[in-house]
């Protein structure tokens, strides 16, 4: 028992002294209506959305004014810390009547054994496009999508592959317009030794992000980018949406592809190039 004269009370030995003054940080989950406070600026706000891709939480002050941050700690619930998490949803799958690329689904259809003619696409993003919105209907129809490093390496990729009347191959490539330096590696293929075997058709865009239309993510536009700054880190930086790294280039684009449930989504200049590489390399 601690006598009234001593000083300096009970042993503090016994104590957490390491823990913080209000406590440790558990997990909250970032749910719609939530009132959660922003420790390193203040910014005291409902919870109005959460970008799971992003890992972003936007919160709307009492002025109806909104800011973004990210998920995770830096925030207090009720005066107490904690560590903010994207909430738990779950969702029964329904069956599908028509594919992403708006052919009708056939139930339960078996993939047909890969053919030996090849689409191409420039990049991963491009692939990772084609496989949401024209994955069912490649399984169907057994065409394989590869990516490239880029447009330069299509040449080496043709030596390797070697073209021919069973082993076709469709390229898609980004900014394909005259003067490009696509287009002319696109025309020194066409002209070469593999050309009848080999169908090259491109998208205007500056990357396959743009043609997602951007009201998918809540934009009206794409944005204009310098062009001594990298595109996606600029389309980053103009939409206020983290850009230190590569990995947040890569939560960003899956922010973006999660936004494409369909070819509703996609703009018709690209989707006119994927279904004439599809009809050319099964026909």
């Amino acid at each position: 028992m601690t006598s009234p004269h001593d000083r300096y009370g009970s042993d503090v030995l016994n104590t957490d002294w390491r823990a913080p003054k209000r406590g440790r940080s558990t997990e909250a989950e970032a749910t719609l209506g939530l009132v959660v406070e922003e420790v390193t600026t203040d910014w005291c706000g409902e919870v109005v959305s959460v970008d799971r891709d992003l890992r972003t939480v936007t919160l709307e002050d009492r002025r109806n004014k909104r800011k973004t941050f990210p998920l995770g700690p830096g925030f207090l619930l009720e005066g107490k810390p904690v560590v903010l998490v994207p909430p738990i949803t779950k969702a029964a799958p329904a069956a599908k009547t028509r594919t992403a690329s708006g052919s009708i689904a056939v139930q339960g259809a078996r993939a047909r054994v890969a053919r030996a003619s090849r689409i191409f696409v420039e990049g991963r993003h491009d692939a990772e496009l084609v496989e949401k919105v024209w994955g069912d209907d490649l399984r169907i129809e057994g065409v394989v999508v590869e990516f490239l490093g880029g447009v330069d390496d299509l040449s080496e990729a043709l030596r390797d592959f070697k073209p021919g009347p069973q082993r076709k191959v469709g390229v898609l490539v980004d900014h394909l317009v005259p003067g490009s330096k696509e287009y002319k590696i696109a025309q020194t293929v066409q002209r070469g030794q593999h050309g009848a075997h080999v169908l090259i058709v491109g998208h205007p865009f500056i990357d396959v992000w743009e043609a997602v239309k951007p009201e998918r993510i809540g934009k009206t536009a794409w944005p204009k980018v310098p062009r001594h700054l990298e595109w996606k880190k600029g389309v980053c930086q103009q939409f206020g949406w983290p850009h230190r790294d590569q990995a947040d280039i890569a939560r960003a684009w899956q922010f973006i592809l999660s936004k494409v449930d369909s070819f509703a989504d996609l703009d018709p200049a690209l989707l006119g190039r994927v279904e004439e590489l599809i009809d050319f390399v099964t026909a």
